[in-house]
């Protein structure tokens, strides 16, 4: 054999393999969510330090102009200010006793400008602080928005014409979405980089968790391919909100998405070598319409699920760092680090529970998971300092990667036992869950912080999802689509048609072999 065929050779042979198909999901789902946390902590000190201090600067000049001039010639004194570390020149001046009104004026603008201590390090401009909760909530949100309004697009699509350019068009519009966060320098301008990650996730998402569920049709081999695919999305999120305040901290702005954009490059390499995106696939099952599954009440059951117990951590994206700005006085990179123990122990829950939720029940897993998830938010407002946050945000993470690891191969198991088995729909469901959950988060939480305050703000959250817990008691032991037919048949004897629980398992559609092969099943 020539040497120079061994390559393509090797190629076509990982073409075929799940393990390769698994690495492509798991980066794709890593790169994303750590574009999505790493402007957690950048965006609130970004809108202050460009906003709220730039009005205050350029306000100063006039302020000084427009105060007397003495006669004498002044010393100056320079101050570091602990914002902006910029230089400020404060006139000190020495007057008689007629101008002592005049004297204190100055004396008080030079202590204000003195460097804060540690005591007294918190910012100014509650008034500003409290508008940006709204603000930063609204900009978090619009990705969960467009998503919502995307998804029920992308899972009928990929039925249609497969997994595979649906997963490159998510890369290549989340690029462009991370060199636009990168290059962004307004409000407006982060709003819509945000709103078109959006787009680009959803692609991402369904098609990537399709897949998996199309290529992994064992239950228990389902389970764990998801749970290590949704530790990528946890050491996303692990990985995003440190990297981007220690990175916007010590480096600038635009560093931290400039490696994401050059990563994803990577990822799109990636996927050109496996995945063959020009390539049409589509399912060799005609897929249940979403409308359909909607109206399963045990899909709904797991959605919400989904919904309420991500909502938990929506809610405190935008309005932990605020509140740990107010009442802690943080600098920023704690604003990043607040969020570690939830995404570490988040990827420890994802990737332990795939495993064990098989065995002890994904339903008593999920249920377990948000009343923890419920008993964590109400423990957030106790935290007096960032230390006093690990407990809470630890067992946050650990719950919500208990619900999501049980719940995600339950979205396709209801549908193997009670419906078609194509996949697209339903995980268009299950991002919606997601997306319903980051945006009404980010977008009500921020105004319930500034109506009655942060820690009501998580009590209802906490209250919310211990409630909704036992609903997952339904889950248990669903019917399937065949006992669903005989009891209407008892009813009303007629001919029916029954489905199996699974399509039978098939390689990989990656080769024009294994087209063939499918289409010669049917």
């Amino acid at each position: 054999m020539p040497v120079q065929e061994v390559p393509w050779r090797w190629l076509r042979e990982r073409r075929e393999s799940r393990a390769l198909v698994l690495v492509v999901v798991f980066v794709a789902l890593l790169l994303d969510n750590m574009l999505l946390t790493a402007v957690v902590p950048i965006v609130p000190t970004f809108l202050y330090t460009t906003e709220y201090e730039g009005a205050k600067s350029s306000a100063t000049p006039d302020h000084v102009e427009s105060a007397p001039l003495p006669s004498r010639a002044p010393p100056f004194s320079s101050l570091f200010s602990y914002f902006d570390n910029t230089t400020v020149t404060v006139t000190m001046t020495v007057l008689d006793d007629s101008a002592n009104g005049t004297a204190q004026q100055v004396n008080t603008t030079e202590r204000s400008s003195l460097p804060r201590t540690p005591e007294s390090s918190c910012l100014e401009g509650d008034e500003f602080l409290a508008n940006e909760n709204v603000r930063v909530g609204l900009l978090f949100a619009s990705k969960a928005l467009v998503q919502l309004v995307v998804n029920p697009f992308v899972g009928p699509l990929t039925n249609r014409i497969g997994y595979h350019i649906p997963m490159f068009t998510g890369f290549s519009i989340m690029f462009l979405s991370t060199l636009m966060f990168a290059f962004s320098g307004t409000y407006t301008l982060l709003f819509i980089s945000r709103a078109l990650q959006g787009i680009g996730s959803s692609f991402s998402s369904v098609a990537g968790l399709g897949m998996l569920a199309s290529v992994y049709t064992d239950d228990l081999e389902r389970g764990n391919a998801m749970g290590i695919a949704l530790g990528g999305l946890a050491l996303g999120v692990l990985i995003g909100a440190p990297f981007g305040s220690v990175m916007y901290e010590f480096v600038g702005k635009s560093s931290p998405f400039l490696i994401l954009a050059f990563l994803a490059v990577l990822d799109g390499a990636l996927q050109l070598c496996i995945l063959q995106p020009s390539k049409i696939s589509p399912e060799s099952t005609r897929g249940t319409p979403v409308v359909t599954l909607l109206r399963d009440p045990y899909i709904l059951v797991a959605a919400g699920a989904l919904c309420f117990a991500n909502m938990g951590v929506a809610m405190l994206e935008p309005t932990l760092p605020i509140w740990m700005m107010q009442t802690m006085c943080s600098p920023k990179w704690q604003l990043g680090m607040a969020f570690l123990p939830a995404s570490v122990s988040y990827l420890i829950g994802t990737n332990l529970f795939g495993v064990l939720a098989h065995k002890m029940g994904r339903w008593l897993c999920s249920l377990v998971g948000m009343v923890v998830v419920g008993i964590s938010l109400l423990c957030v407002p106790l935290a007096k300092n960032i230390y006093g946050l690990i407990a809470p945000n630890g067992g946050l993470g650990f719950a919500i990667g208990m619900v999501d690891s049980s719940m995600m191969p339950t979205m396709a198991s209801l549908v193997d036992l009670r419906h078609a088995a194509a996949y697209g729909s339903v995980y268009a469901i299950a991002d919606v869950a997601f997306c319903l959950g980051f945006a009404l988060g980010p977008s009500t939480g921020g105004a319930i912080v500034r109506a009655i305050g942060f820690p009501w703000l998580m009590a209802i959250i906490g209250v919310i999802n211990i409630t909704y817990a036992p609903l997952c008691w339904y889950l248990r032991s669903p019917p399937t689509k065949e006992e669903k037919i005989a009891i209407l048949s008892q009813e009303c004897p007629m001919q029916t048609k029954s489905y199996p629980a699974q399509k039978p398992q098939r390689d990989f559609p990656l080769t024009d072999e294994s087209d063939v092969e499918a289409e010669n099943a049917e």
